[in-house]
């Protein structure tokens, strides 16, 4: 009895344990895809709410004053995938001077303007391709939950995505 009650007691802390390191389960698509069907949270996870990012000029030169970034065109930021890529990258040091990883990222929010390069309609592969560059990769084998929504516009008319991150561990 004493033994059964013991092996009870270390299953239930084993278990406990299992249950305290799965604070984060991320469900993949069924077959898999380029992005989860959702993520869950636990309760003792900390989240991370990172605000909307937008690229950086393509020229690290180019001033970001707000006086400065009226006078950029696309040309300094770049099309659809360049811009990903840059607000990815924003993203990626934002989460590293907390602490976090891209690994990290439950759910994306990305937005995304008409590129006049493509008849006004946004440019998904682009963007797709900018995000393959960070997710499913051998540095960041994960990938997250994502909604993806063509704007009107965005900040400046210079800026064709705009990606909102959530991050827990």
């Amino acid at each position: 009895m004493r033994r059964s009650l013991l092996s009870l007691i270390a299953g239930v802390a084993v278990a406990t344990a299992a249950a305290a390191s799965a604070q984060v389960i991320k469900y993949p698509n069924t077959p898999p895809g380029l992005i989860l069907q959702g993520a869950s949270v636990g309760s003792k996870s900390t989240l991370l709410f990172l605000s909307g990012q937008l690229a950086s000029p393509i020229d690290p030169a180019k001033a970001t004053t707000p006086a400065a970034m009226a006078t950029l065109t696309m040309a300094d930021f770049g099309d659809t995938k360049t811009q990903t890529i840059s607000t990815l990258a924003k993203i990626k040091a934002a989460l590293a001077a907390r602490g976090y990883t891209m690994a990290d990222i439950v759910k994306l929010t990305v937005f995304v303007a008409g590129d006049p390069a493509k008849g006004g309609k946004m440019d998904f592969a682009g963007m797709n391709e900018g995000f393959k560059t960070f997710f499913g990769t051998t540095d960041n084998p994960t990938t997250v939950a994502r909604s993806t929504v063509q704007v009107a516009a965005l900040a400046g008319p210079a800026y064709l995505v705009e990606i909102e991150a959530t991050a827990a561990k």
